[in-house]
């Protein structure tokens, strides 16, 4: 699979996100595989034209990644994968039933490479990540591209969001993914990847920080997750406050389980 096979697509979506957009992706030349169809979109029709999509895959099952699964695998009549043990979440957000479930580790195979699922939860519980191999061969080598979905961002940071996010998994996914050492890594939103560590680095970096923000609040008598932002974010959050405090809460989830604090739900002490 060269990395010229792979179009990018970026689609306008009603949700609130990153640029305001969701990025599609076309995976080869004819027949295509199809990740992350986030709706409908006349500039998804027009790169499809002409091709015949054989799978669909999503890479988590957030509405701004899955509303045009059911169109495209009608009109194609592709198969439609879900990952195995989330097949309601997947049926309850697409409407669609998935024909066939991966595993992480499971690949599918690609007219010239493969694609293979990667484990990467955080941003949610069953998030998933495709690497792109550049041929059957190649299964001992790094994959040559990575589609991150939610994971990473080429600028800013994603969101890891109390109850559905989880912060020491996202943290572990930020290091697995910085060991596959690909070459360029495509995110959910916004533009290619093309520094992949320096990326990678920079967010483990900013959520370190942040955790340590969220420490010296709770140290210094902040105890509420609202005290705590108000201690642990630098600027004003104030426009997106619910988005801040879930945040701190997933920071104090993780903390607590690593012994570092108490949290009760509530209340965080040390």
């Amino acid at each position: 699979m060269k990395l010229s096979e792979v179009t990018r697509v970026p689609l306008s979506v009603p949700a609130a996100v990153p640029t305001g957009r969701t990025n599609a992706y076309i995976i080869g030349i004819d027949p295509v595989v199809l990740v992350d169809p986030a709706t409908p979109d006349q500039d998804l029709e027009d790169a499809l034209s002409n091709r015949t999509v054989e799978h669909i895959c999503v890479t988590h099952c957030h509405p701004d990644h899955v509303g045009g699964v059911a169109t495209y695998a009608e009109r194609f009549d592709a198969t439609v994968w879900a990952r195995a043990g989330r097949e309601r979440s997947f049926t309850e957000a697409t409407g669609v039933e998935p024909d066939q479930t991966f595993v992480p580790g499971e690949t599918i195979p690609l007219e010239n490479g493969t694609l293979e699922c990667i484990d990467a939860p955080g941003h949610t519980t069953g998030h998933v990540a495709f690497g792109l191999r550049e041929s059957v061969d190649s299964s001992d080598e790094p994959p040559a591209a990575i589609l991150v979905g939610d994971c990473a961002i080429a600028d800013g940071s994603v969101a890891v969001t109390a109850p559905e996010g989880d912060m020491r998994a996202y943290l572990s996914t930020l290091r697995r993914l910085r060991t596959h050492d690909a070459q360029r890594l495509y995110p959910g939103h916004g533009p290619t990847i093309e520094a992949p560590q320096e990326v990678l680095e920079r967010l483990l970096a900013h959520r370190l920080e942040r955790e340590r923000r969220v420490l010296v609040a709770v140290a210094g008598g902040a105890s509420s997750p609202e005290a705590i932002v108000d201690v642990a974010y630098e600027k004003d959050v104030s426009h997106v406050f619910d988005l801040a405090r879930a945040t701190v809460v997933a920071h104090l989830e993780k903390l607590a389980v690593e012994g570092a604090l108490t949290w009760d739900g509530t209340r965080a002490t040390v």
